[in-house]
């Protein structure tokens, strides 16, 4: 029935990740959300996979038209590849609005997506090699397989290693529970992506004094308050001006505090960006796709967009490698903090004859 798909404003919420790439934000978005609601009151028989089947075959389709090595091919390619990624954002989220996406449908979506570049890199490239002879072409297309590959490797293994600190983090936890130290913790990450407007003012401790005044101790475990609570007792979505504060009776684990500590304006600049639902990662592996297979081909200048963006991608990978390295260390401070609570509530042996 056409009335269960809710309005567009509420798809928008269902369907829309709360931090995603300035391109999509700005350019696909606006078109592909629109479209997921018309399909799913007017086109039920259609499916995510449909819709992913469907992305991989225009983005082939525009390999192909790049292969051709002409100006008017590379718009026409240039144009495919944008219709292609915004067929590619719907499935997804025609996935969360009806509750029928699955595990082997976000296994072809990856998958599809690699092969696209695969295939619209060589094509690309390769067209223009045979176009001008300049084996220059044959290193960018290296270059761009290379760069894609390295930035989904690199973004998995971050998850992963970020993924166990916390893990290693709740097990301690649950561990000093256990010897009654009744020690909770919960991560300064996840109350920052519920709201936001928090992390102006963490950010701005940027000195020892300032983060002690706020109740943290070296270990980088802190006691704050978190919106989400209204004064009267209910619920309000939290971020939104108006929600009450709350005490959070439990440590904070803020695994991002010597980042903060050391670019004390990364806070506002994370927060601005956030309030439009743009991640800090400004040139991640999405726009370095559009830069090389839309920008590129559209402004007739593929070399310089080419390098320019893998230099910027880059840049942005080795800035998150550098934040990554910062976090393990506060992540052996948390453990550390733990190790000396439990050396002061364990009763000293008595000293040997």
């Amino acid at each position: 029935m056409l009335h269960d798909i809710p309005p567009l404003a509420e798809v928008r919420r269902v369907t829309e990740k709360k931090r995603d790439a300035w391109w999509t934000v700005l350019l696909v978005d606006p078109v592909a959300t629109p479209l997921v609601r018309f399909t799913a009151r007017r086109a039920r028989w259609v499916t995510p996979n449909g819709i992913t089947w469907a992305a991989l075959v225009l983005g082939l389709g525009a390999a192909a038209c790049f292969a051709q090595g002409d100006w008017r091919w590379l718009l026409a390619g240039a144009a495919l590849y944008h219709v292609s990624f915004v067929l590619d954002c719907m499935d997804g989220k025609l996935a969360r609005l009806t509750g029928t996406g699955s595990v082997f449908g976000a296994w072809l979506d990856y998958v599809f997506d690699r092969v696209r570049v695969l295939f619209c890199a060589v094509a690309l490239m390769g067209g223009q090699y045979v176009r001008t002879g300049d084996v220059l072409y044959v290193w960018l297309a290296l270059a761009v397989v290379f760069l894609d590959m390295l930035r989904y490797v690199d973004a998995l293994q971050i998850f992963k290693i970020r993924h166990g600190m916390r893990k290693q983090i709740k097990a301690r936890a649950r561990q000093a529970r256990r010897a009654g130290a009744e020690r909770e913790v919960a991560f300064m990450e996840d109350l920052l992506r519920d709201n936001p407007e928090a992390e102006t003012e963490v950010g701005t401790r940027a000195d020892a004094d300032a983060a002690d005044a706020a109740g943290a101790d070296a270990a980088g475990v802190v006691a704050v308050p978190v919106a989400g609570a209204a004064a009267d007792g209910g619920p309000e979505e939290a971020g939104l001006p108006g929600a009450a504060v709350a005490p959070v009776p439990t440590g904070v684990v803020d695994l991002h505090q010597e980042f903060r500590s050391r670019f004390p304006w990364y806070a506002r600049f994370r927060t601005f960006l956030l309030r439009r639902r743009i991640r800090t990662h400004l040139v991640s592996g999405i726009e370095f796709q559009m830069a090389v297979f839309i920008v590129g081909p559209a402004v007739g200048a593929l070399v310089p967009v080419t390098v320019g963006a893998a230099v910027l991608l880059l840049v942005f990978e080795l800035a998150i490698i550098y934040k990554l390295l910062l976090s393990t260390r506060d992540f052996a401070r948390t453990l550390a903090s733990f190790d000396a609570q439990e050396k002061e509530e364990r009763p000293e042996l008595p000293a040997a004859a």
